[in-house]
């Protein structure tokens, strides 16, 4: 772990627990409290994944989850979500979305092809000549998706839960447990959801030179984690918010469906990347997931780094990094005016130079763009565009940006608040808010530390008035920050059109160009045209930039140009999560697991898991079915059939009763005698088939289909109760196991084991016998379905696999 800190105040990793684990067929090691991108950047493995259309190497971006590029399997799980997942003993990962491995991946030639996939080429291509599309549909869901979901792994456990409370609050961080502490000491019972492992949110890792705010954190994290009416859910993530105040909580386990009386949202804002020439190569990252990997994982983020920013937090990060003994040459402020706090002063002291009004134009890939080798750094005319004949290139391996924020809107925007954009802030503001709903912190325009924690409490005890318990005057909501946390355009055209917008889809600044000039000129119609904000991440880095470039394509303001609608669920959710656990039981037959020793594939059958073939070698199911079909056809073969439905009928009136459910006379059926049978319902409709087989007198035997026995069963039981006939219906399904032995030499087979005389003239087709097969008690169907010599075992449950297992034993010497 050659970039592994010394131990940092605040860490998440416990030193004392390593944690082995595999990445691309290699060993490396870990620290408990480790997520997989922080593991693996200790170790200096920057490059960690390929991009989505043109397989361009891909690192560490926002360490918080807001990209695509940090996305792996273990061949039984994929698209495991290295940013959130921590590392675990045994791991074996291996980046998702290549051909033959990371670095060699044999995709990555598609980025030569890219002038021949302009925006928008999958709706034009492929269609002539149209006998080729077939050949092209295959290819394109070959290389279409990331990752390969596995089927034969067996389902998860995903249970639902359901949950009350008076407040919810939706983050953690100094406004989050404000409004926690000010709903709870109010008399709200407070639920408090949190998606990080801890309590804290941002305050834990933007510090800069104020180390004092750590401790005011961490006596905020103890108050909240001792008051009796709070409850904290940690790794919990609000993600979607639906009518009547029912929000969807997702964790690792399950889903949870929460009713909350008021809630307020807390969830801060999300950092936005700055547009650049080659701004998505490993070595590109925000200031922001830099200092989560140093502040959080103890890992040194760069040698020498060029911090670009426009705002005060990228000098709190270019502090931060200067601090862990990371160069940092200079810091390019996109400002003309740059930076007036006095963390300028503090800057330059510590020997960074600042380049006031200047942009980083390109960063310089390393041999196979694997990484950076240096920027170029460029002046800005008066207009903002990078004056490119004066531009210096600054040797370095990182580009730490720190341009602005994008309030997280969407959850609020789902609760329906409506958002205005603030041109004095930069960026989108609460403009209408529903009843008994709140926003504190950075999603309401709260930066400073002590103003952010102030806006949380004010918040907390507006939603306790909202709910009766709180009856005084409410403190004034802090102003905003005069200075705008974010730059107004941070997007910079290059001739090279590797310049991203969208990391998910490849989407860069010329494509939405180019789809303007197409006529998508709506946000809404330009982000399906060009697939924008669609990808894993949706939108969380691209959006707002598209529509600052939307915007300056149509010529009209922000405001008026708007965003897209936010629908959840605004982060991923697993599958198995909103399937929820299963109300249908899956049911095994007795020799369910004598299949899977066997390598059976399992498919469904009603409630039931039963084999369709069983693999041999490397063969495929066709030829294996066919196979196995030969051999019943030439030997014998046999099946298991305990997925049938099985039930006795005896009474008085069984034969009486019979005759009302099918079709056909069963009063002169001689005892000893079957035959195939279909049920009706009142409309003539067939609702069921199988065997009726008479044991005695008045004891019929009968079989349904493995789908339909349930039904059909309370089908019986209802017009029982109707005609009000003398029967009594015993439903055995689970009582007995059956197997059907066909072929040729079936009776070869059979015979030796049995007590029953097999002998044609004994026992003729479509007879029905009670005997002994391998020493227990059986009934005997002599069936046939093609023609076929075949019949049909029903023994007890418990003896099914015995059985089994002496049937086949006896085939080998047959």
């Amino acid at each position: 772990m050659i970039r592994r800190l010394p131990e940092q105040a605040g860490e998440w990793i416990d030193r004392t627990r390593p944690i082995p684990f595999r990445f691309e067929n290699r060993d490396w090691q870990g620290y408990a409290g480790d997520v997989i991108t922080s593991a693996l950047y200790a170790n200096d493995i920057r490059f960690v994944g390929r991009s989505f259309k043109y397989h361009r190497p891909r690192g560490s971006y926002s360490l918080a989850d807001h990209d695509a590029n940090v996305l792996f399997t273990d061949g039984s799980h994929t698209n495991i979500r290295g940013d959130v997942t921590a590392v675990e003993p045994g791991m074996d990962l291996y980046a998702v979305n290549t051909f033959g491995g990371l670095a060699n991946d044999r995709m990555r030639f598609v980025e030569k092809l890219a002038h021949c996939m302009p925006v928008g080429f999958y709706y034009k291509a492929f269609h002539r000549p149209s006998l080729l599309f077939p050949f092209h549909e295959i290819m394109i869901r070959k290389v279409a998706g990331l990752g390969t979901a596995n089927p034969s792994l067996p389902p998860p456990s995903s249970p639902k839960q359901y949950a009350w409370c008076d407040l919810l609050v939706v983050g953690s961080g100094l406004s989050g447990m404000g409004a926690a502490l000010a709903g709870a000491d109010a008399g709200a019972d407070v639920l408090l959801v949190e998606e990080q492992p801890q309590l804290g949110g941002s305050s834990l890792w933007q510090l800069g030179r104020d180390e004092s705010i750590q401790e005011m954190v961490h006596s905020l994290v103890q108050r909240v984690e001792q008051h009796p009416r709070i409850r904290v859910r940690p790794q919990t993530l609000a993600s979607g918010f639906y009518s009547d105040h029912w929000v969807a909580l997702v964790d690792e386990e399950k889903l949870t469906k929460l009713r909350a009386r008021t809630v307020v949202f807390a969830n801060g804002a999300i950092e936005q990347p700055v547009v650049f020439q080659n701004n998505d190569l490993p070595g590109v990252m925000l200031a922001s997931a830099a200092q989560r990997l140093l502040r959080l994982y103890a890992v040194k983020p760069f040698d020498r780094v060029i911090v670009t920013t426009a705002n005060t937090d990228g000098y709190r990060a270019a502090i931060d990094f200067k601090k862990a003994g990371v160069e940092v040459p200079v810091v390019v402020d996109l400002r003309p005016g740059g930076e007036s706090s006095e963390l300028r002063q503090e800057a330059e002291e510590s020997g960074i130079n600042i380049q006031s009004g200047a942009v980083v134009w390109e960063a310089l890939p390393t041999r196979g763009k694997t990484g950076i080798r240096g920027a170029l750094v460029c002046p800005l005319d008066s207009n903002g565009h990078p004056h490119t004949g004066h531009g210096t290139v600054v040797p370095c391996d990182g580009i730490a940006l720190s341009a602005g924020w994008m309030p997280s809107t969407p959850l609020p925007a789902q609760a329906g608040i409506s958002f205005a954009y603030s041109g004095e802030l930069e960026q989108w503001i609460p403009d209408k808010i529903p009843g008994r709903l709140f926003l504190a912190g950075r999603v309401n325009g709260i930066y400073d530390f002590e103003a952010r924690h102030l806006d949380g409490k004010r918040a907390g005890l507006a939603a306790a008035k909202a709910l009766g318990m709180y009856h005084k005057s409410l403190p004034t909501c802090p102003s905003p920050s005069k200075n705008p946390h974010s730059h107004p355009y941070p997007i910079y055209a290059h001739p090279g059109k590797k310049n991203f917008v969208d990391f998910d889809e490849d989407i860069h600044l010329a494509d939405l160009v180019n789809a303007h000039q197409e006529g998508y000129d709506s946000s809404e119609l330009l982000k399906r045209y060009s697939t924008l904000g669609m990808g894993p991440s949706q939108g969380k880095l691209s959006s707002m930039n598209a529509v600052r470039i939307l915007s300056s394509l149509n010529g009209t303001p922000i405001e008026l140009t708007g965003t897209t609608t936010s629908r959840p669920f605004y982060t991923p959710v697993p599958i198995g999560h909103l399937a929820g656990r299963r109300f249908h039981p899956i049911r095994h037959t007795p020799m369910h697991d004598w299949h899977e020793q066997n390598r059976a594939e399992m498919t469904h059958a009603g409630s039931w898991y039963r084999p369709e073939y069983y693999h041999r070698k490397d063969e495929s199911r066709k030829k294996r079915i066919l196979s196995e079909a030969t051999a019943v056809r030439t030997s014998s073969g046999i099946i298991d059939l305990s997925t049938l439905g099985k039930i006795f009928i005896n009474g008085p009136d069984a034969a009486e009763f019979l005759e009302h459910i099918y079709t056909g006379r069963f009063k002169k059926l001689p005892v000893g005698k079957q035959r195939y049978v279909i049920a009706l319902d009142e409309s003539g409709m067939v609702v069921e088939d199988g065997i009726v087989a008479r044991l005695t007198e008045d004891v019929y035997y009968v079989t349904a289909t493995s789908s339909g026995a349930e039904h059909f069963y309370r089908e019986l039981q209802r017009w029982q109760i109707i005609w009000e006939m003398e029967v009594t219906l015993v439903n055995a399904t689970a009582q007995y196991a059956a197997m059907n032995i066909a072929g040729p030499l079936s009776r070869d087979l059979l015979a030796p084991l049995s007590t029953v005389d097999l002998s044609p003239e004994a026992f003729p087709y479509l007879g029905v016998r009670q005997g002994e097969v391998a020493g227990v008690r059986a009934i005997l169907l002599r069936v046939g379905f093609v023609g076929e010599l075949g019949y049909e075992v029903h023994v007890p449950a418990s003896q099914g696999l015995h059985v089994w297992e002496t049937i086949l034993a006896g085939g080998r010497d047959v």
